[in-house]
């Protein structure tokens, strides 16, 4: 206390004495009061300069100022008397030295703006009355005292607290009362009802001046109300909340009118609910608003209440937040309109990627809400097997079908209903493991997958029971799919290998239609081939069965497994007239279900095809090996003509080598054909497909392997869509062998019969009774060969060797015109192995030296 005390008594000496130097003005007790009250008032404030303490800073600035107000004299004064001032160090002298400057230095600017007013009753105070310049003139040269407003409120000691009286002439109250005159002035409607009217726009009712227009569809203040224009627009803009709150209130409606219609469905009806939520925290709001509403706004020199009253401004600080929301949501529902299910869930995900936190938190629970239906259906689907999709929402198709088309025709992806958060790989993997699930069910009869989706759902976090999957948990989800996927397809080709045995079916398949079990086929072509020389519509089914039967019974066959056996049967393709056995005859493998689901009947008509080449390829090879069987004794049948003419000998001696040497031609033609489609297209296809069962890790790698084998057998066997051309020629020249055959068999005939003609011509004993008996016979032919004698009977066989021979130089060119042909076009065909067909069939060059063009 006494410190302040002292500190006190100095102060009032410092005033007393700058007073006393000012003998212009002479001041009274009550100015030495005010300048000693504004002294206090200045040396006891707290504010903080925001300028470093840098006394030798503001000394320069201070010089410096001076000079550029022309005063270069007080200011070359003011450097001496700092240069003094701030040298004097030790006991009693100031510390501070940079305070007492700033003190100074705002005290003079404080002056300088007191000055410049042109308010005549301002009094100088403690500025005026002191003569403060004295005190800077005096020592530092230049600086004059500050005054104050009379505006400004007197400030005073008491107890230590600094105490703020209202002006003498209540100036400040006039003004305030002045401003709110003002203001009822210029508002016609006062803002406590302005406020209460946007709070009922924002809850879609109109007010008593802020009404909905639908001309503009918006919420508008009518033009004949005398408001502010600063008004109308902050009116305006806060009832922008009002229309969105009715777009999103409307589009609820609506959708809960139209419930339970396909169009709403579950994913609509959880994104109502979300968005019914949303507004029921609106709701809330604006009953706090409206609460607050109630309180009269204060006037400018009012402070009660401050805190509950509510003004447009305070207003627009309390909707920022919920404006964002209800925009946003109104954007969801202009968005979501039109669409349903996967395709909402999508359309909505999208502007959940966004920066703003709030933004996102909130898209993040509203999609919670709204996917809660669509994960339920992908639980389900890959646990279950079960499609829960009554309004067709979900992104997985099924629609009703036969056993055998389950698989590939009963469940498809709707690419319009997959949300965007689910990558295309992973919906065809949950479409597969619900089909999967389905297959085993209605086509194998089949319940071990219930187990197989038990361990999946432990496996990956998840129970089997509704819940644990939602929006945002998308490993969750794929782990889910992963292990159902991987422990489901296992148990499927489980299954399909061990209970169904679709590895043996195709092997049976290969041995029988493909034609791969030799003795087999070549039994069955050996009892079938009298019958099927017949026309086709003379042919009995059940007669070829008994044939199939005696065939499997002759082979290595009859050892497999009998349910095998009795799935292969004859079948006859529709015929014309004309057509031979040969031409409708087939075998078929009847594949029930689930073997179905891969030999479908499109599949199955590619194995007839396939196996129609073939078998045309062995009734050729059949043809020649019986062609030959026939030549075989050649050499026997050429002794029996040695008393022939020389001329018909050699005549028949060419014939028969023309004859062996175009069969040559042919059986090694159609040889290498075979030895290439049975070894290097059916082996190593069949071969590959094995590796790639081994491998299939599910159903539909099962059947891809299966198409890869059967388009290999189709595309190397000249029978895919860019080989007809060849496969025409081919069986022109097919054709033409079975014509050679035919010739080889009149060819033979006919020298068996002229055999024995000429031994019987030759025999005298036989000769005399002969013709003896020709002699009585009447009825006998004039031209027949046993009575021509033995000129007749040459002059016969040469004119029959001349036209065979004619006959086979004719096949034998065109058939060396078609071969040339045939092998011009294998270098220009796609598949490689096809290439490679010519290096088998002119493996020596022959054809090209032949044929140069070639």
């Amino acid at each position: 206390m006494e410190e302040e005390h002292r500190v006190t008594d100095l102060i009032k000496e410092l005033v007393l004495r700058l007073l006393s130097q000012n003998p212009q003005n002479p001041s009274s007790s009550i100015d030495t009061q005010k300048s000693l009250r504004y002294a206090i008032r200045i040396l006891s404030s707290l504010m903080t300069p925001s300028i470093a303490p840098d006394s030798a800073a503001i000394a320069e600035s201070i010089k410096r100022q001076l000079a550029t107000q022309g005063k270069s004299s007080q200011a070359l004064a003011f450097a001496d008397l700092y240069t003094k001032f701030a040298s004097k160090n030790g006991p009693g002298s100031i510390e501070n030295k940079w305070a007492v400057l700033y003190l100074l230095k705002v005290i003079s600017e404080d002056r300088k703006n007191q000055k410049s007013r042109s308010d005549s009753r301002v009094s100088s105070g403690f500025s005026a009355s002191v003569g403060l310049p004295a005190l800077f003139d005096a020592e530092s040269g230049g600086y004059s005292g500050v005054s104050r407003n009379r505006e400004t409120l007197e400030k005073g000691w008491n107890n230590g607290v600094l105490l703020v009286s209202k002006d003498p002439e209540n100036i400040r109250e006039i003004a305030v009362r002045e401003f709110a005159n003002l203001v009822k002035e210029e508002n016609e409607v006062s803002e406590e009802v302005l406020v209460r009217d946007v709070l009922y726009a924002c809850q879609g009712i109109d007010g008593k001046y802020v009404k909905f227009d639908k001309s503009v569809d918006g919420y508008l203040l009518r033009d004949s109300i005398k408001v502010p224009r600063a008004t109308r627009i902050t009116v305006q803009k806060l009832c922008e909340l009002g229309w969105l709150f009715r777009k999103v209130k409307g589009y609820i409606s609506e959708s809960m009118d139209r419930f339970p219609a396909e169009d709403v469905g579950t994913v609509g009806q959880a994104f109502c609910a979300a968005l019914q939520d949303e507004l029921s925290h609106y709701y809330k709001l604006l009953a706090v608003l409206e609460a607050q509403s109630m309180n009269p706004i204060p006037l400018v020199s009012e402070t009660a209440n401050s805190g509950t009253y509510l003004s447009l401004r305070r207003l627009s600080v309390w909707f920022a937040e919920p404006m964002v929301k209800m925009r946003l949501m109104a954007v969801l529902v202009d968005k979501c309109r039109v669409l349903r299910g996967g395709a909402m869930a999508g359309a909505i995900h999208l502007h959940a990627q966004h920066g703003d936190p709030l933004v996102h938190e909130f898209m993040r629970q509203l999609l919670c809400r709204v996917c809660s239906p669509l994960f339920e259906m992908v639980r389900s689907w890959v646990l279950e097997g079960e499609l829960e999709d009554i309004f067709a929402e979900f992104f997985v198709l099924g629609q009703p079908v036969k056993a055998e088309s389950l698989w590939r025709e009963g469940y498809r992806l709707h690419a319009g209903m997959l949300p965007s958060f689910i990558s295309q790989s992973l919906a065809q993997r949950i479409l597969r493991t619900g089909k999967s699930i389905n297959f085993l069910r209605v086509c194998c009869e089949d319940r071990g997958w219930a187990d197989a989706a038990t361990e999946a759902a432990a496996a990956a976090g998840t129970t089997t029971r509704r819940g644990g999957l939602g929006y945002g948990e998308t490993d969750a989800l794929e782990s889910l799919v992963i292990e159902a996927a991987k422990r489901i397809d296992k148990h499927l080709l489980d299954v399909m290998y061990k209970q169904y045995k679709f590895k043996e079916h195709c092997l049976a398949i290969k041995r029988y239609l493909l034609l791969g079990q030799g003795d087999f086929v070549q039994y069955l072509m050996d009892i079938v081939g009298p019958e099927l020389s017949e026309p086709a519509n003379t042919i009995s089914s059940f007669k070829l069965a008994g044939l199939l039967e005696s065939a499997i019974r002759s082979s290595n066959a009859q050892y497999d497994d009998r349910d095998i056996l009795d799935r292969l049967r004859v079948k006859m393709m529709p015929h014309g007239t004309g057509d031979r056995g040969w031409d409708v005859f087939s075998l078929e493998y009847d594949a029930r279900v689930p073997l179905n689901t891969v030999f479908t009947e499109s599949v199955m008509a590619r194995y007839l095809r396939i196996f129609n080449f073939l078998w045309k390829l062995r009734r050729v090879e059949h043809a020649l090996i019986g062609a030959w069987k026939t030549m075989k004794p050649n050499c026997i049948t050429s002794n029996s003509f040695i008393k022939l003419q020389s001329a018909v000998k050699l005549q028949l001696l060419s014939t028969l080598r023309r004859c062996q040497v175009l069969w040559d031609e042919m059986n090694h033609f159609v040889s290498n054909l075979q030895y290439y489609i049975m070894f290097e297209v059916l082996e190593v296809s069949w071969s590959n497909f094995s590796n790639e069962m081994e491998a299939a890790k599910d159903l539909d790698d099962l059947l891809a392997a299966h198409d890869k084998y059967l388009n290999s057998i189709v595309e190397k066997s000249l029978l895919g869509e860019r080989s007809q051309n060849l496969y025409k020629t081919l069986f022109v020249l097919f054709d033409l062998i079975l014509r050679f055959r035919s010739h080889v068999d009149r060819l033979y005939e006919g020298i068996h019969e002229l055999q024995s003609r000429t031994m019987e011509s030759l025999s005298p004993s036989r000769d005399k009774t002969r013709s003896r008996r020709l002699l009585n016979d009447k009825t006998a032919e004039p031209g027949a060969w046993i009575s021509d004698g033995r000129k007749a009977l040459t002059q016969r066989a040469g004119e029959f060797l001349r036209n065979m021979g004619q006959d086979l130089d004719a096949i034998a060119k065109e058939y060396s015109s078609l071969l040339e042909g045939f092998i011009s076009q294998l270098p220009v065909q796609q598949h490689i192995d096809l290439k490679f067909l010519l290096f088998r069939l002119d493996f020596t060059e022959f054809y090209c030296q032949l044929h140069p063009n070639m």
